[in-house]
């Protein structure tokens, strides 16, 4: 039996330009993970069990895909212990799948190459690949082409799932950027981001990232009264978060919320 954990992320900036010819819409982004996690175990099975999160695909396509690349029969048994809400703009059942891949890949006599399993993740969906990787990093095209990027951790973050939200699809909400005309200055707002993240050396320097280009929330707004530096949806929604600098200001603020909806307050991964 093998465990892992399978983290949380945000967008710290969300950049969002035209539809592609694949469907998919370019994009520039900055992914960070949280300490906030899934746990996955692993155990030998007959053919492929998932248990503990029966709202669960992404992780049974994921073993069915690395078994077929691997050339090998399932066997495997996977249990998924939820602290992740699902559907919420966090990337869950993508960092699900992604620790399903790693778990299942070191049981094999000859394991899939780390590109190759790359590229099985990409299949799944834009963020899994993301979850291979360690760091924060920039994520441009469809979200899959990752380059790594030195940011600060000091600081907290505040989770709030409004309870008055109901989770739109991701194709609604690019649907609705579409119709919009959202991609009008893809460009120039890309380049901007470029910029500012490269001007970071702080974590209130963060601050100056642009917001997210799919959506927005008042409870932002609401986290950035009771303290916060910068605060904006995640993803498609509906989670927004706020960064605090101080964790009992963080926790201050999460209590404040708490009415709203289901509250979280954690902080930014460490790596190495």
């Amino acid at each position: 039996m093998t465990s892992m954990g399978a983290p949380a992320k945000i967008n710290l900036a969300l950049v969002v330009g035209p539809r592609r010819s694949d469907g998919k819409h370019e994009l520039v982004t900055v992914y960070e993970r949280l300490q906030l996690a899934d746990t996955l175990t692993l155990e030998p099975g007959h053919g492929i069990e998932v248990s503990g999160f029966a709202e669960d695909t992404l992780v049974a396509a994921a073993l069915h895909h690395l078994a077929e690349r691997a050339g090998v029969s399932p066997a495997w048994m996977i249990t998924i212990r939820k602290r992740v809400p699902a559907a919420a703009g966090l990337g869950g059942g993508s960092s699900d799948a992604a620790a399903a891949l790693r778990l299942a890949n070191s049981t094999l006599p000859a394991p899939v190459p780390d590109a190759e399993l790359y590229d099985l993740a990409a299949r799944l969906g834009a963020d899994v690949p993301f979850f291979l990787t360690d760091g924060p990093q920039l994520g441009a095209g469809d979200g899959t082409s990752l380059t790594p990027v030195s940011l600060p951790r000091s600081y907290s973050v505040v989770l709030v799932l409004p309870a008055s939200e109901t989770k739109q699809s991701t194709k609604s909400v690019y649907d609705a950027f579409d119709d919009r005309r959202g991609e009008i200055g893809f460009d120039e707002r890309a380049a901007a981001l470029r910029a500012a993240l490269n001007r970071v050396s702080s974590a209130a320097d963060l601050a100056e990232l642009p917001k997210n280009d799919l959506a927005r929330s008042p409870i932002a707004g609401e986290l950035e009264q009771l303290g916060s530096f910068r605060a904006d949806v995640s993803g498609a929604g509906p989670v927004v978060y706020g960064l605090f600098e101080s964790r009992p200001r963080a926790l201050q603020a999460g209590q404040a919320l708490s009415s709203v909806g289901r509250v979280w307050v954690t902080a930014p991964a460490w790596y190495g």
